[in-house]
């Protein structure tokens, strides 16, 4: 198969587990719960997005027709040269709308260390080296395993003791991001008392932004 791809750039991952590890991100177009559309937003599955994940116009993106031919321009992007094995975040939009056997065969032929970001409603691929599922609120959640769990927090109709059970390794809390400064800030505040609260949680801040970085 093709795969397009919205952007590719090199930077700090700057949530969840692997927080201030470079990595490069590939962040590929498309999503099942939003059409990325300002216009379908309040009608969406998934309203809270602040991602662009349409078409393939954004920084180094571009529409692939193979996995071999994605995988060399995403090896570009590493510092060369280098004794780390290259570490790439695949994200989107959804990226499990894409991401094969055929990629993950062709990253691992390179060298690379998959981590694939996903709203965990489809199924994924063997030999995926990090699987960090997002769930959100009235989507079906279809991965119920893998090495991280990060909740946008809060989801009114998704509260963390909903998937507080499954099996991951890790459980992150991550404070919705909002328009309204006031509004992130009490999100942020709710976030860590929960966490207090319940210590399986981990707080997930979006240092990226903080730090003013992609």
């Amino acid at each position: 198969m093709s795969y397009s791809v919205k952007e590719v750039f090199y930077s700090l991952q700057g949530e969840g587990f692997h927080s201030g590890r470079p990595a490069i991100f590939c962040r590929m177009s498309k999503c099942n719960l939003w059409t990325g559309r300002e216009a379908d937003r309040a009608t969406a599955i998934c309203q809270f997005c602040d991602t662009d994940f349409i078409g393939t116009d954004g920084q180094n993106g571009g529409r692939f027709k193979t996995a071999q031919a994605l995988t060399k321009h995403l090896l570009t992007f590493w510092p060369q040269p280098s004794q780390q094995a290259p570490f790439v975040v695949i994200t989107g939009g959804e990226p499990l709308l894409q991401v094969d056997d055929a990629l993950i065969l062709a990253l691992h032929a390179q060298g690379f260390e998959i981590a694939v970001e996903t709203n965990g409603t489809l199924a994924a691929v063997h030999d995926i080296d990090w699987l960090c599922v997002s769930p959100k609120a009235n989507a079906p959640l279809l991965l119920t395993q893998g090495q991280e769990l990060k909740l946008v927090y809060p989801q009114p109709n998704l509260l963390p003791e909903k998937v507080a059970h499954l099996n991951f390794a890790h459980f992150y809390l991550q404070p919705m991001d909002d328009h309204d400064p006031a509004v992130s800030q009490r999100n942020i505040q709710e976030a860590v008392r929960y966490c207090l609260a319940h210590p399986q949680w981990k707080l997930s801040l979006q240092t990226h932004k903080i730090l003013g970085i992609d």
